[in-house]
């Protein structure tokens, strides 16, 4: 078979939607076309069908994506790390940088030119002085100091006993004083004052805890006595009362002056001090009684 033989030329077609070809054996042979004979209306609901059909494809698989949450990533961290584990220490990322002028020296602030032709230098302000420590208080001490009226030289001004009497103050005892023993001033027992001070002269007086009013007899109710009772009592170290005198009476004969004792002796006291030191202090108290 000769080349010119193998190769069959193709022939113009002969009709539309057909192709002619001859053969090795010398038959012409004919190719249909696929969309021969296929009208043209056909041909078009074909491709607009198709192209619905994948366009719904593509739809759902947008709106899969869309509904599908996205899944949660967490960070799982391994129960332990191994052994020959190095952790290697690398450069971080670098930190913001300045201008490129390089400047030895800040920038200047930016100012205007002023008006007046002379500069008035700005005053300087002046240092703050740093404040110097406080020193700590000296602890006070607490001396027994005595008078010179204590020795057995006599002092000026102090008033020498009687020889008779062997007492020229008011107290009972052989000392010169309102107080009851053989020393000078007021209070009880020898020495310079004693165990009860007035209020003065770094005696701070008692204050008051506990108050108590006095009861009406049945004979002073029925006398209608009304008035005041003055009593004068000693508030000892420990803020109970301890001696009471009556300094104005008010009824001895009804009773009402035993009822006012009575009453003081149940008040309690926050005790006077001398120096810090709680004393007995004697004290007025006035009780009054009114009937409503």
């Amino acid at each position: 078979m000769s080349t010119d033989q193998k190769r069959a030329p193709l022939e113009q077609p002969s009709r539309s939607g057909h192709l002619t070809l001859r053969t090795d054996d010398g038959r012409p042979g004919e190719v249909r076309v696929v969309f021969e004979g296929l009208p043209q209306q056909r041909l078009g609901k074909v491709f607009s069908g198709a192209a619905l059909w994948h366009g719904a494809i593509v739809a759902l698989w947008f709106l899969f994506v869309w509904l599908v949450p996205d899944p949660v990533r967490e960070a799982v961290l391994p129960d332990f790390l191994p052994r020959g584990l190095v952790f290697l220490a690398e450069p971080g990322p670098g930190g913001g940088g300045g201008g490129g002028n390089r400047l030895p020296e800040p920038p200047k602030r930016a100012e205007l030119a002023g008006r007046e032709k002379i500069s008035v230098p700005a005053l300087e302000p002046e240092p703050t002085p740093e404040p110097t420590p406080e020193e700590p208080p000296l602890d006070q001490l607490n001396i027994p100091a005595q008078m010179l009226a204590a020795a057995t030289e006599t002092s000026p001004g102090v008033i020498e006993s009687d020889q008779a009497s062997r007492s020229t103050g008011p107290g009972g005892g052989s000392g010169a004083g309102a107080g009851e023993g053989s020393g000078l001033g007021q209070g009880t027992g020898g020495g310079i004052g004693g165990g009860i001070y007035r209020p003065g002269s770094g005696v701070i007086n008692p204050r008051i805890l506990r108050e108590v009013k006095p009861q009406y007899t049945a004979d002073a109710m029925r006398a209608k006595v009304q008035g005041t009772v003055l009593l004068e009592a000693v508030v000892l170290a420990d803020g109970t009362v301890g001696r009471i005198d009556v300094v104005k009476s008010l009824d001895p004969t009804f009773g009402l002056d035993q009822e006012a004792v009575r009453a003081a002796k149940q008040w309690r006291f926050l005790p006077g001090t001398r120096f810090g030191e709680p004393v007995a202090v004697l004290v007025t108290i006035e009780l009054t009684f009114t009937l409503r």
